[in-house]
């Protein structure tokens, strides 16, 4: 028996690369709205309480709608903000701990994390959990991506090449409030915000997430080979996260390319420094591992079936 899928929101970035995933997968059927239809509530309610799985790839407040039509069986894999720091609701980050893995395959209310947050949290949750920092350390980081998460209008922008200015690389939310911050802090069990600066540059996907560690930050003494071996332990046994050897082996020509990753639901975590300073790196395709393709595996867990099918 095939598996309904109901995708509210089909035309956005993230609702149109599911629909790409799951069309070539026949243990699934898609639900499909007219286009006359889409903000018909009644049409949405029916469509949402028909579906096993419901995507919302829509703002916060029509997120919010959306589960309030939606009927308890129904299991809603929520693509926005609203849902993220909830605590009724599984957050769709499986590689984090046994527990997360778990609610996301008993919750019918599945948050799908941040593309910036999936590579930070990634990188400081096992810092917290093995208390080689204090859960009050203020981390400071950045992240360079493509501007397709800037949703339709910014990829027009960009598209158009009309405006010479989006040429270069545009640092944003520079009043330091990002709207993933509180995932940022709560999944990783900081106590106080990171300090964060995305970066949007002239490529249509990819993400680089860095965060800097100085051993004054450091509970104990640790080394790169500390930090690495760390990692490869913690995620050892986790498909879609690969931490890679310590040094430039895996650099081109000693620089860093954000977009290898792209076309994967894959993250890969770097360490790079020395004993001094540190940077940690974590790099995936924000529309893959950052949005669409963390919400197939975090379905594909739900359902109980492998959690790569149709991921690779």
């Amino acid at each position: 028996m095939k598996t309904k899928v109901f995708v509210d929101g089909q035309e956005g970035t993230t609702g149109l690369r599911i629909n790409e995933y799951l069309a070539k997968r026949s243990d699934i059927e898609m639900l499909r709205i007219d286009a006359d239809r889409r903000k018909d509530i009644e049409t949405r309610r029916a469509l949402l309480n028909e579906a096993d799985v419901a995507f919302l790839c829509l703002p916060d407040a029509a997120a919010k709608e959306s589960v309030v039509l939606a009927g308890k069986n129904t299991c809603v894999i929520d693509a926005s903000t609203a849902h993220r720091c909830h605590p009724d609701w599984a957050y769709g980050l499986p590689e984090l701990a046994p527990e997360y893995r778990q609610k996301v395959h008993t919750s019918k209310r599945i948050a799908n994390p941040g593309c910036h947050a999936t590579a930070f949290i990634l990188l400081a949750h096992p810092l917290v959990k093995h208390g080689i920092v204090a859960p009050d350390t203020a981390l400071s980081s950045y992240s360079i991506t493509g501007f397709s998460g800037g949703g339709k209008k910014m990829i027009a922008e960009y598209e158009a090449g009309t405006n010479a200015k989006l040429g270069s690389p545009r640092p944003y939310a520079l009043g330091l409030t990002h709207k993933h911050l509180p995932e940022m802090q709560k999944h990783t069990g900081l106590t106080t915000a990171p300090i964060f600066v995305p970066v949007v540059s002239d490529f249509y996907k990819g993400l680089a997430m860095s965060v800097f560690l100085h051993p004054s930050q450091c509970k104990r003494s640790v080394t790169p080979s500390d930090i690495q071996e760390m990692y490869a332990e913690y995620y050892g046994d986790e498909r879609f996260v690969k931490v890679m050897p310590l040094g430039d082996a895996s650099l081109d020509a000693g620089q860093f390319d954000v977009q290898a990753c792209n076309d994967t639901n894959r993250v890969e975590l770097f360490v790079f420094g020395n004993a001094d300073r540190m940077v940690l790196m974590a790099r995936e395709d924000n529309l893959g591992k950052g949005a669409s393709g963390a919400a197939i595996q975090c379905m594909n867990a739900h359902l109980g079936l492998d959690e790569g099918l149709g991921l690779e």
